[in-house]
């Protein structure tokens, strides 16, 4: 089985479980070949996405030679074939907040991903994310006749689902996943029920890197660390909000930020004007195996989300045997066991976040031990990474096994 994968970017320092994904489909037997649009922007830092970025092939690298021997190929093998495409993406863009201007593009993009897809043999594309990738895929789709999947992550797609017409995309799709029930349900909401049968669920997972490791006791010392994207949707300014409140009740208290993004500057002002340099270090992207080292260095994990679906790196410290606080939005729940596994507070809530911070800086190491075991259990079951591959393996396996068909695009109107 030869199955391509595709997407903005790839490998992503964010985005490490589409690569544990593809190294456990490869571990089943699986052939998976590599498409994205064009390398991480921010740079890559782990070791393992800088071997997998030798190994992915990018459209926006493919030099002008390439493109015409693309767009030729596909002109002459199915001229009209290609206007029915761009008549698609026009009518798609006309649909969408990003217009007509943007969608001519991937257009484009996809002559060259269903012409890389011909010749590399592949037999199945899944894209990751439900937002322009997926456009771009179900369009090469509709050249090649190549069956196509997408895994819709969220927030974005379900925030503005009827904007990127995911009705559209589920109805061309071979099938759907979700990560979370929580999206499963959202994708549900934008769809006509005879297409809730398409909609799979296969989480997200950590790999053997925090399945098998060694779990140390959580350290006695008051640290505790956030790992994410320093961006609007994870919510880090609560974070200094709720630190600010610890400082004033005269708290011994240290939290590591483990990350980057563009709100970072921005972090930092408030750290300084609320004078909590000594209590906060940022220290931008790292590696895996540092970001394991700050998790197992910390009595619990925070991520104060704003908009999420399921966090992986909330998983990530759960297998490590580290409590977890967050926020009870989407499918956090599903992952964090109140006063089991973690704390949950309300979203943008500083105080409550505060609290849970001072619950987690007094439990004793006993306490943090205990649940720390019971959120590891909880992944053990739900969230191997090899385990739900073979769920998505058998997916690819149910659609090759099928007789496929070309079919038309239907685009409703808006």
């Amino acid at each position: 089985m030869r199955v391509g994968y595709f997407t903005s970017y790839y490998p992503a320092t964010s985005h490490t479980f589409i690569r544990r994904e593809i190294h456990a489909l490869e571990s089943q037997s699986v052939e998976v070949v590599r498409y994205a649009l064009r390398p991480d922007p921010q740079g890559l830092v782990d070791p393992e996405d800088i071997v997998e970025e030798k190994k992915t092939k990018y459209i926006f690298r493919a030099g002008i030679t390439e493109i015409l021997r693309c767009l030729g190929g596909a002109v002459v093998r199915q001229p009209f074939g290609v206007l029915r495409m761009i008549s698609t993406a026009i009518k798609l863009g006309i649909r969408s907040d990003r217009g007509v201007t943007r969608h001519i593009p991937y257009a484009v993009e996809a002559i060259i991903l269903a012409e890389w897809c011909l010749r590399d043999g592949v037999q199945h594309l899944h894209v990751h994310f439900g937002t322009n990738p997926t456009v771009v895929g179900m369009l090469a789709h509709k050249l090649t006749g190549i069956p196509f999947s997408f895994t819709a992550h969220g927030s974005e797609e379900f925030e503005k689902a009827p904007l990127l017409a995911l009705d559209v995309k589920l109805s061309n799709a071979a099938f759907a996943v979700c990560v979370s029930s929580f999206g499963r349900s959202q994708l549900m909401r934008w769809s006509p029920p005879e297409l809730w049968p398409k909609i799979a669920l296969v989480h997200c997972g950590v790999n053997d890197a925090f399945l098998k490791a060694a779990v140390r006791p959580p350290p006695s010392a008051p640290r505790l660390v956030c790992v994410g994207r320093i961006g609007e949707h994870k919510g880090q300014l609560v974070l200094v909000a709720a630190a600010r409140r610890l400082k004033a009740e005269n708290l011994e208290f240290q939290i590591v930020l483990v990350g980057d993004g563009p709100m970072r500057p921005m972090v930092e002002a408030e750290i300084r004007r609320l004078g909590l340099e000594s209590h906060i270090t940022i220290t931008g992207w790292v590696g895996g195996e540092r970001v394991r080292s700050e998790m197992m260095a910390a009595r619990a994990f925070i991520l104060p989300s704003f908009s999420e679906n399921m966090p992986v790196v909330i998983m990530e410290a759960l297998a490590l045997g580290r409590p977890a606080i967050s926020t009870y939005i989407a499918g956090i729940p599903e992952l964090i066991q109140p006063d089991k596994s973690g704390w949950l507070v309300p979203s943008g809530d500083d105080e409550a976040l505060a609290e849970a911070m001072k619950l987690a800086l007094s439990a004793s190491v006993e306490q943090l031990a205990e649940m720390g075991a019971a959120g590891r259990a909880h992944i053990l079951e739900r969230h191997d990474a090899l385990r739900e591959a073979m769920k998505l393996k058998a997916l690819f396996a149910g659609v090759l096994e099928e007789p496929q068909t070309k079919t038309e695009i239907a685009v409703p109107s808006a």
